[in-house]
């Protein structure tokens, strides 16, 4: 206490010039208009300034929820794309049939989106995983596909039940069946574990025609992704050894390093279709032996 009033009667002379300041000014903001209308319009400066500002901080926080809405609207968009590619399918097949005149009736949709974040991710190493917010509980299964906005990220490999990890694309253990849009060659899509941003497209046919900057999808041949899901396109290609194959260095349309939102695929159609070609390979088993 003592040192306190040491302190405020060695300064007292500081103190006394500051409340001078604070006297004059309050006399001279109510005894003159020009000084009045100045500070008034500086202060409404500054509070125009400060309320622009947070508009932008309050525009910019609003940002995340907005773009989880078009991210959601972009999938069921790519529904719509992937039901009208059926459709157009079937019309094909049944082009010279009274069937076709009822395609809306006869193709079903089977697949479904669950939208999820990603909270944990990796590029850099040899077998790369990321873990998602969405596990049992919102739907998700073992062995679902994974896709994003751009194409394919990879495949469930364990889900919990509020998380799911996925094996990525970019983890050479993983195997995806992609054929040429034009054409229809398929091979098995495998990344070679150095640029994240390349993967092969191997065993491809040696009568297969394509040409550099072709785009590559998914073939629809296992349960995890429908076909026709964008993968990337040709970037360079070379015969294998044996000269019966051709080997394809495709450019991922996944920016997996910048990727933060992703779609699980339900496939209500997978245990019916996983069933039916499990009770198939017995009965040929059992006709082998």
């Amino acid at each position: 206490m003592r040192k306190l009033l040491e302190f405020l009667i060695g300064k007292r002379h500081w103190f006394l010039f500051c409340f001078l300041e604070i006297v004059s000014c309050i006399l001279l903001f109510y005894n003159q208009d020009y000084h009045r209308n100045l500070i008034f319009g500086s202060s409404n400066t500054v509070v125009a300034q400060i309320s622009s500002i947070s508009g932008r901080v309050r525009s910019y926080l609003g940002l995340r929820d907005e773009n989880k809405a078009l991210f959601e609207q972009n999938g069921q968009l790519q529904l719509q794309v992937i039901k009208l590619e059926r459709e157009i399918a079937y019309m094909k097949a049944h082009a010279q049939t009274y069937d076709s005149l009822f395609v809306a009736d006869t193709v079903t949709m089977p697949y479904h989106f669950v939208t999820a974040e990603i909270v944990n991710s990796n590029v850099s190493s040899l077998s790369n995983y990321l873990t998602i917010d969405k596990g049992t509980k919102d739907g998700v299964k073992v062995d679902m596909g994974v896709v994003t906005t751009q194409g394919i990220v990879g495949i469930v490999s364990v889900a919990d039940e509020h998380f799911s990890v996925v094996i990525s694309v970019l983890n050479p253990k993983l195997l995806v069946s992609c054929k040429l849009l034009n054409g229809n060659y398929h091979g098995s899509l495998v990344w070679d574990g150095r640029d994240p941003r390349y993967a092969y497209l191997d065993d491809l046919p040696r009568h297969a025609i394509f040409k550099e900057g072709d785009t590559v999808v998914t073939t629809g041949f296992s349960t995890a992704f429908p076909p026709n899901v964008m993968v990337g396109t040709v970037a360079k290609f070379e015969k294998k050894r044996d000269q019966n194959f051709y080997s394809l260095k495709i450019k991922l349309a996944t920016d997996f390093s910048a990727i933060k939102s992703v779609r699980v695929i339900q496939n209500d159609f997978r245990e019916e279709r996983e069933a039916v070609e499990e009770k198939a390979r017995t009965l040929i088993t059992n006709k082998t032996e």
